[in-house]
């Protein structure tokens, strides 16, 4: 039997970075880390997450990049900034934006 994750975030949500300098919109969830121990260990030290949380990918965006961020639970705020995300995929993965989150799209749903 799967165990059911609870999580702050949900896809199509604003969010943003707790300490670098990027925003997103959240478009998958993994129940907890599920990256290299290579990139783990590439996050200092000061802010290296727990593993046993819900890491999110997010289209992210600063002012010179559009990438995709793989993201602890602990490290994201809520981005109640109301500006939309300008990253080019969002739009491929999400419909509509309400000042807080994007519409999920259905042919985008697994």
């Amino acid at each position: 039997m799967k165990k059911t994750i609870e999580t702050e975030y949900s896809l199509g949500q604003v969010v943003k970075h707790k300490y670098l300098d990027f925003r997103g919109v959240i478009y998958d969830v993994d129940p907890e880390f599920n990256n290299t121990e290579e990139w783990y260990q590439s996050i200092p030290a000061a802010i290296r997450p727990k593993k046993d949380q819900p890491f999110y990918h997010v289209f992210a965006e600063n002012d010179q990049v559009f990438y995709s961020a793989y993201v602890s639970q602990q490290n994201l705020l809520v981005d109640d900034s109301r500006i939309p995300v300008e990253h080019p995929d969002v739009p491929v993965f999400f419909g509509g934006f309400d000042g807080e989150s994007y519409e999920i799209l259905e042919n985008s749903k697994n």
